[in-house]
């Protein structure tokens, strides 16, 4: 067994998972299963969550594991802000990786062993925070980038499956490995909210993904040009890190040979615009999870396929909004622009002074330039938001963990004491299997589940 550095807190903390002790001894005892270190995976785990969380920084993370992990796989691809920052220097801004910089692009530019050269003194994220946010900025761009993300209403979600049902048959992953769930709840001690609900989960495309840290061939990535993380198939090794290090308890490992064969899918998406296999169904021994359609965002089902998921082409009612979360004018930003609105305008009439504000902000009419000759929009943002604060919430799942997750949630959110309720459709009624549910959505959401 490969020796595993001791730089994580004590063993005996309570569980570092969010999902709980539960699962993360179920992720302890799958990882025995597999042919790699299993302690080497739990403690990369829990201190790429550290980084996430601002407690630990990302290259005294790469720092602490890279001699562990070459010797235990044979390699250590994982790239660090160091070495980006070198190899931008050394170009000086020529643009050395392209249009479409990935960490994997990087290591292939620069070479493996030139990724960690002189990280020995660096130490927690409160010393750099300067240099580690200026890294990230680089690596990631600004927000004038596309980052593709999703809104999702689970106020309006009726519960169908139909999302569900809808990415099975786009991406043919096998019966029973959703890549998507929607989940029931109810919570009698809720005291904010109506102490029932819903949720959909699907991958949340993290900014900050724990899963990608963990992996030693940067199979799991950021596609640069859109943020989507993704897993290249063909450099998988099927270790599984990924499935410890991910806090929602969204991938899956393909055990046997998938049900639909490569030739009835990767003429049109399978592989994206790079030539990377990241799309549909995985091969056997490979990991998979919710990928956010990358061949339609990248043109390569078409034009007419960029800016959608088979997920939200299925909603019914209209509970899935995707598009780039930069873009002020995407649906999902318009959406969460105009939610306050149209939720105001649902429950009761609105009185006179508040369907101004709302007319107003609709640009149905023009406000007044001075607070002094009638309501200008800055007054009318103010008052529907403050008659909307108490029934409209937005949110990101776990956002506690530092992900900064780039799915938003509208709705009630369940609390600590929420448990999972029947839905109106069952996932047999709906023609899907759910035989991963119960213990993968144990604690997703820091709730408990029923039966």
């Amino acid at each position: 067994m490969t020796e595993v550095p001791s730089g994580s807190d004590e063993a005996d903390e309570e569980s570092f998972h969010p999902m709980g002790a539960e699962w993360e001894a179920e992720l302890e005892a799958m990882l025995e299963e597999t042919e790699y270190d299993t302690q080497l995976g739990m403690e990369m785990a829990r201190d790429a969550m550290k980084v996430t969380e601002g407690e630990l920084s990302e290259a005294a993370f790469h720092d602490r594991y890279h001699e562990a992990v070459e010797a235990e796989f044979g390699r250590d691809d994982r790239p660090t802000l160091e070495a980006y920052e070198t190899a931008v220097d050394a170009d000086d801004g020529a643009g050395l990786f392209g249009d479409d910089v990935d960490r994997r692009e990087v290591l292939k530019k620069m070479g493996a062993g030139g990724a960690f050269l002189g990280l020995g003194a660096l130490g927690t994220v409160d010393d750099e925070a300067d240099t580690a946010q200026a890294a990230t900025a680089a690596e990631d761009g600004d927000e004038s980038g596309v980052q593709w993300g999703m809104s999702l209403d689970v106020e309006v979600c009726d519960g169908c499956l139909a999302c569900i049902q809808a990415c099975q048959e786009e991406h043919r992953w096998d019966p029973g490995m959703n890549w998507m769930y929607v989940l029931d709840w109810d919570d009698p001690e809720a005291e904010l909210n109506s102490g029932q609900g819903r949720l959909i989960r699907p991958c949340q495309h993290c900014t900050d993904a724990p899963c990608e840290k963990v992996c030693p061939t940067t199979a799991r990535h950021t596609r640069a040009s859109d943020g989507l993380v993704l897993t290249d198939y063909d450099v998988c090794i099927g270790c599984r890190y990924c499935q410890v290090a991910c806090p929602y308890g969204v991938n899956y490992f393909q055990w046997d040979e998938p049900n639909v064969p490569l030739s009835e899918i990767e003429e049109d998406h399978y592989y994206d615009a790079r030539g990377r296999p990241v799309s549909s169904r995985a091969p056997r021994g490979v990991m998979s999870k919710c990928t956010f359609c990358p061949s339609r965002q990248d043109g390569s089902r078409g034009e007419e396929f960029i800016g959608r998921t088979a997920c939200e082409d299925a909603c019914p009612p209209g509970a899935i909004q995707f598009g780039d979360m930069n873009d002020p004018e995407s649906d999902p930003r318009q959406y969460l622009e105009d939610v306050p609105l149209s939720r105001l305008e649902a429950a009761e009439p609105p009185n006179e002074e508040l369907q101004t504000a709302i007319a107003i902000l609709r640009g149905e009419q023009e406000p007044a330039a001075d607070a002094a000759d009638g309501m200008t929009e800055e007054g009318a943002r103010e008052l529907v938001d403050t008659a909307a604060g108490t029934s409209v919430s937005t949110w990101q799942l776990l956002a506690d963990v530092g992900t900064d997750p780039n799915v938003i949630y509208v709705g009630d959110e369940p609390g600590p004491h929420a448990h999972q309720v029947p839905g109106p459709i069952s996932y047999e009624a709906a023609g899907l299997l759910d035989n991963n549910m119960n213990r993968t959505e144990e604690g997703t959401v820091r709730f408990e589940l029923s039966g």
